[in-house]
């Protein structure tokens, strides 16, 4: 296969090393608004990379690709994958679709109408952890759910300069968290009451943003769920589901590197903690392109398509409006 990646940034890079490591991955075409980036990346992957490297972005859709990944700037994201669909090349692209809601929907509406595979780069699905809590809930292990409880705490701030155009906390970091409740319980969340809180740095409050936030969920069948998000977790990466049921409970994403000390504590030595959400999933990210190389090839069906990361969308705005206006605020409104 020959395989175009747009954008060569951080997961730029890490999507173009992993895409090299697949036998089916004959040639890769990388291609950034930085054409220097661009070349620095292509020249650091091994030789039989085959890797190449267009003078413009605009260069990919004639190269001939089998499939194209977009892991490029936000902003970016729909105009990518529109031209990718008019192209007839399968896409692959990391959340979100478009910045926004209305343009989540109208790339939706076009992947229907255009019949050309588009993969959401939601990762945390393929988790091994995530897949067997997803399995235990499908097979009546738990019982009937009760509670199922989701984190994602990030050691450090992302820069300033990111936050203005990132969502806000809920639509960048705990969009991931629902998207995962949702798959795993195949439930559907029908209300939410979202909070937030600002005690770390003044460029989140500056941009209408918090730094820290918490949201109750009531899914469809009575479950309640619970995500919490940090942009301040000094101890380490910590991403972890926890499913209670009236049979039995589980949690995925707790191990020896998780960055939670047991109290009363013991001399355990220094921990090697996740330092952030590339190491602790990169299994994930490894399979979900290897899941995207086979839905090119026809063995399977999409695993994430639009229609999945327009719900996982709804569910972040719903927060971002209770967290708002400071009340219960049902899915329904936010539909389109």
């Amino acid at each position: 296969m020959r395989i175009g990646l747009a954008g060569a940034g951080r997961i730029g890079a890490r999507h173009a090393a992993a895409l090299c490591a697949l036998p089916e991955v004959d040639a890769l075409v990388i291609a950034d608004a930085d054409a220097v980036r661009a070349r620095d990346l292509a020249a650091r992957l091994p030789p039989e990379s085959r890797a190449a490297v267009p003078d413009a972005v605009e260069d990919l859709f004639a190269a001939g690709l089998d499939g194209l990944v977009v892991a490029a700037a936000t902003d970016a994201h729909a105009d990518l994958v529109a031209r990718a669909m008019a192209a007839r090349v399968p896409v692959f692209c990391e959340k979100p679709l478009a910045p926004g809601l209305d343009g989540t929907f109208q790339i939706v509406t076009a992947s229907a109408a255009a019949g050309v595979p588009v993969q959401v780069g939601f990762q945390r699905r393929f988790d091994a952890g995530n897949a067997a809590a997803r399995e235990a809930v499908a097979s009546g292990r738990l019982g009937w759910l009760h509670t199922v409880r989701s984190c994602s705490f990030d050691p450090a701030p992302p820069p300033a300069g990111y936050v203005p155009t990132s969502g806000g906390l809920f639509r960048d970091c705990v969009i991931h968290d629902l998207d995962l409740i949702r798959f795993v319980t195949g439930r559907e969340v029908v209300r939410v009451t979202a909070a937030g809180a600002n005690r770390g740095d003044d460029f989140f409050r500056e941009c209408g943003d918090v730094d820290t936030g918490s949201a109750l969920l009531v899914l469809d069948d009575g479950t309640l769920g619970v995500v919490s998000a940090t942009r301040y977790n000094a101890a380490g990466y910590d991403s972890r589901l926890e499913l209670f049921g009236s049979k039995d409970s589980v949690v995925a994403g707790q191990d020896a590197r998780t960055p939670v000390t047991a109290l009363p504590e013991r001399d355990n030595g220094a921990r090697d903690v996740y330092s952030g959400f590339m190491e602790r999933f990169a299994d994930a990210y490894d399979a979900e392109l290897r899941a995207f190389l086979d839905v090119i090839a026809g063995r399977r069906g999409n695993p994430c398509p639009p229609e999945e990361a327009l719900e996982a969308f709804y569910l972040a705005e719903a927060c971002e409006l209770s967290l708002r206006e400071g009340r219960v605020v049902a899915t329904e409104e936010v539909r389109r």
